[in-house]
């Protein structure tokens, strides 16, 4: 059975990067018919706030990122780290250590003067017919793992291959500070342990932790889940992706107006190719996902491929459901939408000119509130040759079929009579209904607007 986990650290929102590493996790496991686990790792009191952790719920559930199990919160499990603690105390795998840190900063500053690594020297290590110092008296220690000292610790990284660090690099880890509160490699390697996860699929920046945490776990007698450790994400200019060029929370995607589907889409290519495919569904990644296909290179966002993604995605929703999108970025600017227009024929229209729901929002805004038209468009586009061509179309706007095929031979009758070119006419209406040069076909944008508020809009044209 296929166990895998998304394990963030509440310090901060749910980034771009984050929701990768927890797409590719989920799609493994639905992929495999496994267990996808929500883990909350918030031993960094200092730092986590629940804000934090609501971002990050908001952001899964935004993703529609479903967990099986979870979420659940390392601060509940402090009582079954301690457990273990005393468990490899017992066994010899760990051990006290009465260090200060005054002494360990002298300690690594002498090793830095000396060209050497800066480690823990191992002077509380027990070692048979070692003799260790005397306990300092009313001082707390804190519980170091005894590291092995040979040999190396190595593993098949299911995304970049064969790694291998010797023993002798790695000195012997804090597992728990002299307050007794475990450490965070120790607490993963525990929670890994007893969820039973058997792939570990997360960011590079983990790379140097998993050693450790091999190392732990052998000494627990553990089995050792599969890593596979994704690259970093650069930005549109390659340069490591920072808030300017995406690496803000999942939610802003929201409120910039992308939908889900097209952000998880377009995730799903960062590092990851099924062939040349460049648009699918979420059921279709789950049942294409592999970690064979994930680059080990650094992938690259790329906001104007979002951009069309989102764009495509737009274009193939169901109307109701963009204008229940839509129609809340309305009222967050102050813009009732009544029943007429019908927003739904609003978005129905607009919705293939458009990358995102809040330009959505824009071309539906002008139906919904009081127009004025800027200045300068109508003196471009109200010129004298098309005043009279205007005034007989609004005449005859009042008793036709509203409809746009009625509408639209109108048009065709009033540029005849006054010899015009369809701009002519057309460019001026739009600016008057919408205040906008450009729109769909005007006969389709005209029979939007119920006919009263069409005759109110029109009739600012001024007098011949």
């Amino acid at each position: 059975m296929i166990r895998t986990r998304f394990a963030p650290s509440p310090t901060g929102f749910l980034h771009i990067g984050g929701a990768r590493t927890a797409l590719f996790s989920w799609a493994y496991a639905r992929r495999h018919a496994g267990t996808f686990i929500l883990r909350i790792e918030d031993t960094d009191v200092a730092r986590s706030t629940p804000e934090a952790v609501q971002a990050i719920l908001d952001g899964m559930n935004w993703l529609g990122l479903t967990y099986d199990e979870g979420p659940f919160y390392q601060m509940k499990r402090m009582d079954r780290y301690k457990v273990v603690i005393q468990e490899m105390l017992a066994a010899g795998t760990a051990y006290h250590c009465y260090t200060t840190q005054e002494e360990l900063d002298r300690m690594r500053e002498e090793q830095r003067t000396s060209g050497i690594k800066p480690r823990y020297d191992g002077t509380w290590r027990p070692e048979p017919g070692k003799s260790l110092p005397i306990v300092p008296a009313g001082m707390l220690p804190v519980v170091r793992f005894r590291n092995p000292l040979k040999g190396v610790v190595a593993w098949d990284d299911l995304v970049k291959g064969r790694i291998e660090i010797a023993n002798a690099e790695l000195d012997d880890l804090v597992i728990a500070r002299a307050d007794g509160t475990p450490t965070y490699n120790f607490c993963v390697v525990v929670d890994d342990r007893d969820m039973q996860i058997t792939h570990v699929i997360r960011g590079d920046d983990h790379v140097n932790n998993t050693p450790r945490q091999i190392n732990i776990l052998a000494a627990l007698g553990a089995q050792v889940p599969l890593y596979a450790h994704l690259s970093m994400i650069l930005g549109d200019d390659g340069q490591k992706l920072s808030k300017r060029h995406g690496a803000v929370s999942v939610m802003q995607y929201d409120d910039e107006g992308y939908l889900p589907e097209a952000v998880l889409n377009y995730l799903g290519r960062l590092g990851w190719s099924h062939g040349d495919e460049e648009i699918f569904s979420t059921q279709q990644f789950c049942e294409w996902f592999d970690l064979d296909h994930i680059t080990p290179s650094a992938a690259q966002f790329n906001t104007e491929k979002l951009n069309w993604l989102n764009a495509h995605y737009l274009k193939l929703a169901d109307n109701l459901r963009l204008a229940t999108l839509v129609q809340p970025r309305l009222e967050a600017r102050g813009v009732m939408v009544s029943a007429m227009p019908s927003l739904e024929a609003i978005i129905g229209l607009y919705k293939e000119r458009v990358s995102n729901l809040n330009e959505l929002a824009d071309a539906a805004e002008v139906f919904y509130i009081d127009l004025h038209p800027k200045a300068e468009a109508l003196t471009q586009h109200l010129t004298p040759e098309a005043l009279p061509a205007l005034a007989d179309f609004a005449a005859g706007l009042k008793d036709i079929a509203w409809e746009a095929s009625t509408i639209s031979a109108l048009i065709k009758r009033c540029i005849a009579k006054h010899g015009l070119k369809m701009p002519k006419l057309a460019m001026p209406l739009r600016v008057l209904l919408t205040g906008q040069a450009q729109t769909p076909s005007v006969d389709a944008v005209i029979a939007l607007f119920p006919r009263e508020l069409a005759l109110k809009r029109l009739a600012t044209i001024p007098k011949i």
